[in-house]
């Protein structure tokens, strides 16, 4: 309620008294959610320490954008929204097309997309950006991923190679307007030109704005691990898009947390989610070694709780930027360092845990959002989550 000022002044003996009434804009707005990570909330995951950002950023030369498309309420219209969806870029380091970086996969299971896969199973490296989306929009997401290549290499298509963008999809349509595929090449474009590295925005953001996880909001969660020197110092992160899980499977340290929430209210159910999850890792591994790194991760999914659903799409996806393949070697080999596979426990732990945490920050830095058709997605309780798993 804003104060009425009260001017008074004399004249002729009298006095006389002006009332000014003021109009302002009414503070009807809630208050924005006020949301912490795991480790701000004093619950640190594993024993190996993270990195200065617990985040996929601090294996050097990784930057990661974002562009949040949030607009729109009430019942759907078929095109025109509500919007509550977005795009998720990640550049392993500059010059990625000439510099390329050593990478592998592993799809725990199949009920989705990641577009270009073939080609990196096949050559074993990565030259472009990942991009992360919703389903209906992975095809205009990967002619922004293109768009932009050919902006910065024009000679692709001409007289340098062509490219199959890589773009991993997960399903939004229960907060948001799928078939208007909202997300444009101006968008990826804008994510891809504002990619930083350093600190990044998790939750519903980008590619997470209209996921979900166990039941809860869901969305883009990060984390990182540093090892010691005796095991080489090297960096691992891991970024997530988690839109998986029901929340009767939810475990956070080794504890089910189904019964201390109650079940969400019951809605039509349209998948039965994915999660997609990128490894980083400045450690020098091959293609084949780094498919090994991506089978572990799916330790760290199982630590929250789910069982890769029949109708699950969980695409991991391993890269590493402590090597460099030559883009069109002038000699007939090149050099590289390489980890022997004896060596390499201590990077499957970090990755381990590193996944862990990334999926559950993805749940604690989401806020509550309210899409199409009224459709809810809460936040998880922070003040509950941080009682339970420090009592």
């Amino acid at each position: 309620m804003c104060p009425i000022p009260l001017i008074a002044w004399c004249s002729g003996g009298f006095w006389f008294i002006t009332i000014l009434f003021v109009f302002g804009t009414a503070q009807s707005q809630t208050a924005p959610e006020i949301r912490q990570s795991l480790r701000e909330l004093g619950v640190p995951i594993g024993t190996i320490p993270a990195g200065t950002f617990n985040a996929i950023t601090d294996v050097p030369g990784i930057r990661v954008g974002h562009t949040t498309l949030h607009r729109g309420h009430g019942p759907l219209v078929p095109g025109q929204g509500p919007v509550r969806t977005g795009v998720t870029v990640i550049i392993p380091r500059d010059n990625v097309w000439n510099h390329k970086v050593p990478a592998g996969s592993f799809v725990l299971n199949g009920t989705g997309e990641m577009t270009g896969l073939a080609w990196v199973e096949e050559a074993g490296f990565l030259e472009y950006p990942i991009a992360l989306t919703n389903t209906l929009n992975a095809p205009l997401v990967g002619n922004g991923i293109i768009s932009w290549m050919l902006k910065k290499y024009p000679a692709i298509g001409i007289t340098d190679d062509t490219l199959t963008p890589l773009v991993a999809e997960c399903d939004d349509s229960y907060l948001n307007d799928a078939q208007g595929r909202h997300v444009t090449e101006h968008d990826v474009m804008l994510a891809l030109e504002s990619a930083s590295s350093g600190n990044i925005k998790q939750g519903s953001v980008g590619a997470g704005t209209g996921m979900r996880s166990y039941g809860f909001k869901g969305g883009i969660g990060t984390s990182s691990r540093i090892l010691p020197s005796s095991d080489g110092g090297y960096v691992v992160g891991v970024l997530v898009n988690a839109n998986h899980g029901r929340r009767d499977q939810l475990t956070i340290l080794g504890r089910p947390m189904a019964h201390h929430f109650s079940k969400p209210e019951s809605s039509p159910q349209t998948t039965e989610g994915s999660i997609i999850i990128i490894i980083a890792t400045n450690a020098p591994l091959t293609s084949r070694q780094l498919k090994r790194v991506a089978k572990r991760a799916t330790f760290g999914l199982a630590r929250t709780g789910t069982i890769g659903r029949h109708g699950s799409g969980d695409f991991i996806l391993a890269f590493s930027t402590g090597n460099t393949i030559p883009h069109y070697p002038v000699e007939r080999t090149y050099s590289m360092t390489i980890i022997s596979d004896i060596y390499l426990n201590p990077i499957f732990s970090a990755v381990v845990e590193a996944t862990e945490e990334a999926i559950l920050n993805a749940l604690a830095m989401a806020t509550t959002t309210i899409g199409r058709d009224g459709h809810r997605a809460e936040a998880i309780p922070l003040d509950k989550l941080k009682q339970l798993v420090n009592p």
